[in-house]
């Protein structure tokens, strides 16, 4: 990607979060997704002459809960503002928006970043947000159905979105994907955004730049409508590799919009911005100034739920868990509650093995079968007594997978009744190893030889041929146990 001399990257994103409110933001019309063409559009979405807009005092609420959980300054005072320009499905010929004085100030989200590189850890990364604001959502151009035509579905015009811009603080693609991933989880987390990337509840557009090492910043080029993580990687990364090649190779970056197109992998032109539009913006004049007073921002504030970086450190603090596990977990509010109804269930002391259950065999299975955590066949509390069962012998770890699979396939209510149905009661009577030890022993000769002869395979595979006489059954340190015993006598 790097041709010759060293390129620096900045990279800033704004994205457009729906809010999760049952009406529009100036209108009583429905948000719900999935209907009809033009059927949740009225005579305010329509801009009809006459109607005036009236503000959703739910959508504010989204955005008081979104700076709270940033650290951000809620303006006191914030204006809405007319953006003019026309699109056939913005029937105003002007969006409401806010543009001087916006709801959100500032604020910060830390990260964890994957170095990308063999052997290195992830790093902490914290970006910078330099405002978030509330607008109405345009409709929706439809093209595919209608030959040489285009068909105009003003459903989703009106839809409350926060506008979420920060500063050019991100160095990769990298970088940038793990500020969108924590972004989308926050949103989730406090409520505020179903985050359906396929939907457009949650889409990113991403200014790219590259300087040389030093040099005062380059002219960027902004990629429109991201709205999955991978096109967001793949669009970057193609970018920053476009721009240093064509400066390299003589030419010049000219400030545009650019589309990116998952067939091919590429960015492509949409407009240019050299001559930037102008949109003539001004206070709308049928909406009085938004005026947020403490007691309501202590309001909210008192409805917020715990945040994930404070849920984390409680995790390491209460649990005994490392960051890296305490990260993982919290990586959603749904995935942070199994958890812990799964301790509450199974009991503190077995807070690790919770962890190693959650992040282990569950979210391998959730993620081959494409689920969500809260859409699992094993419930908290039947996880809870896998390890329960584990903890007092009952069963080993490997016994356990095979009850996980059971619950997962729906074949008993709980531990206990698939372990009693199967037989699969672990076998710890020290009298009982011993003689199947002895077995093994006198079948296997040459193992014990080899073992004898210094060869410490050979003493795996007994305890293989030990573990397969009863089927896994046998208690893995007792059998390791006595079959070190037995060889050394």
């Amino acid at each position: 990607m790097q041709r010759g001399t060293q390129w620096e990257v900045v990279i800033g994103l704004e994205t457009h979060a729906q809010l999760r409110t049952s009406s529009k933001i100036f209108s009583g019309a429905s948000t719900a997704f999935g209907a009809a063409p033009n059927v949740q559009a009225c005579a305010v979405d329509l801009a009809l002459p006459g109607v005036l807009p009236v503000l959703n005092k739910a959508a504010v609420e989204c955005a008081i809960r979104f700076g709270l959980a940033l650290g951000a300054e809620i303006a006191p005072r914030s204006v809405f503002a007319r953006k003019n320009y026309f699109y056939p499905d913005l029937p105003k010929g002007y969006q409401i928006s806010q543009f001087e004085l916006p709801v959100v100030k500032g604020g910060t989200l830390t990260m964890l970043v994957a170095s990308g590189k063999s052997g290195e850890s992830a790093y902490e990364k914290t970006v910078h947000l330099t405002r978030a604001h509330l607008e109405e959502d345009a409709g929706k151009s439809l093209h595919e159905d209608f030959h040489g035509k285009t068909g105009i579905d003003l459903n989703r015009a009106g839809t409350p979105l926060l506008e979420i811009v920060t500063e050019p603080d991100m160095r990769s693609a990298a970088e940038a994907v793990a500020y969108a991933k924590a972004l989308h989880a926050l949103v989730r987390w406090i409520g505020i955004c179903d985050g359906n990337m396929q939907e457009g509840s949650f889409r990113c557009d991403a200014n790219v730049s590259v300087r040389r090492l030093g040099a005062p910043l380059g002219t960027r080029r902004e990629i429109k409508n991201l709205n999955s993580f991978r096109f967001l990687q793949q669009a970057i990364d193609y970018e920053i590799k476009w721009q240093i090649e064509t400066i390299e190779d003589g030419g010049s970056i000219h400030q545009a919009t650019v589309l990116f197109d998952p067939a091919t992998g590429a960015t492509r032109a949409m407009r240019s911005k050299e001559d930037a539009q102008d949109y003539r913006y001004f206070p709308d004049p049928d909406l009085l100034p938004l005026e947020i007073a403490p007691a309501w921002i202590s309001a909210v504030r008192a409805n917020m739920p715990e945040l994930p970086a404070e849920m984390r450190l409680r995790f390491e603090r209460d649990y005994g868990l490392s960051a890296y596990d305490a990260v993982a977990l919290t990586a959603s509010r749904e995935t942070a509650q199994y958890y812990e109804d799964c301790v509450a269930a199974a009991g503190k002391g077995s807070s690790k093995t919770c962890a190693n259950w959650v992040m282990g065999d569950l979210s391998a299975r959730l993620n081959k079968e494409n689920l969500e955590i809260a859409a699992a066949p094993v419930s908290p509390g039947q996880l809870a007594g896998i390890v329960q069962r584990i903890a007092d012998n009952t069963i080993s770890n490997k016994i356990g997978k095979d009850v996980f699979d059971a619950l997962w396939n729906g074949d008993g209510p709980d531990a206990d009744a698939i372990i009693a149905a199967k037989g699969l009661k672990q076998i710890t009577d020290s009298g009982a190893i011993e003689k199947l030890i002895d077995e093994v022993l006198a079948a296997n000769p040459k193992s014990v030889e080899e073992f004898r002869a210094g060869k410490e395979k050979a003493f795996n595979a007994l305890v293989g041929q030990a573990m397969k006489a009863t089927k896994g059954k046998a208690n893995p340190q007792q059998v390791n146990e006595l079959l070190r015993k037995k060889l050394a006598g």
